[in-house]
């Protein structure tokens, strides 16, 4: 395992292996939260023969300092907020309201860009696989593992490159199953446990997700190929 990461396709893929040996990938979406866990949720979903998918979480950052976290939302209209970060910080209750706001216009944005008329796959009976590319305060992956709960899945699992080791034990409270493949202390900051940590775009997002949304056609087509093929050759078999 080379780490820091290269960048995050090579987290994807170190992640992907990982993962390879739980049985429960065999009936899994991968959803990546954008746009950072997009191209390490890709290279899980191409290893493990998942359907992709994105799911929406904005950070609410604390005004003055927006990299720090105080909370998070999730398509659906939760909010997740650090409540104790905002009593220490004396943050007022209309500015993380208008924080909000400013997100779920963002939220909105991305959900139409994204995701367009398609409709959230079932995930009745599956294991939904939440993927970014780390943690640091794991309030954006505690509103997406609550928010994907309301669509029914069997089991959540979420899945990072890297994190710190208290917010890696924490989030087990919130999913089924949480996988970090590295916890290094002191952690400080995603970004510097990996070479190239370059923003991702809209347009690398829309990208991956037109790439898997083809595989997984091609997967389709050649399951009902060989399907039809099988009974075929049972019908033949029955009329000799």
């Amino acid at each position: 395992m080379a780490f820091p990461f290269r960048d995050r396709y090579d987290a994807g893929r170190q992640l992907a292996a990982r993962i390879q040996a739980e049985p429960w990938r065999k009936n899994a979406v991968v959803f990546g939260l954008p746009r950072g866990g997009v191209p390490v949720a890709f290279e899980i979903a191409e290893a493990i023969g998942a359907p992709l998918d994105v799911f929406l979480v904005r950070k609410l950052g604390v005004p003055g300092h927006e990299e720090l976290a105080m909370g998070a939302i999730a398509t659906g209209g939760l909010r997740v907020l650090n409540d104790d970060l905002a009593r220490e910080l004396a943050i007022p209750a209309a500015a993380v309201d208008a924080v909000e706001a400013r997100e779920r216009q963002e939220l909105a944005r991305r959900e139409r860009l994204y995701r367009g008329d398609r409709l959230s796959p079932n995930l009745h009976g599956k294991t939904a696989i939440l993927v970014d590319d780390g943690l640091a305060t794991g309030s954006t992956m505690v509103a997406a593992a609550r928010a994907i709960r309301q669509l029914g899945p069997a089991q959540v699992v979420a899945a990072v490159p890297v994190a710190s080791a208290d917010v890696c034990a924490a989030m087990r409270r919130f999913v089924d199953e949480m996988i970090c493949l590295e916890t290094p202390e002191p952690f400080a900051a995603v970004g510097l446990w990996y070479d190239d940590f370059s923003p991702t775009s809209d347009d690398e997002v829309q990208e991956l997700l037109r790439r898997a949304e083809e595989r997984s056609q091609l997967q389709s087509r050649s399951k009902r190929e060989n399907t039809a093929g099988d009974e075929s050759d049972h019908s033949k078999r029955a009329a000799a």
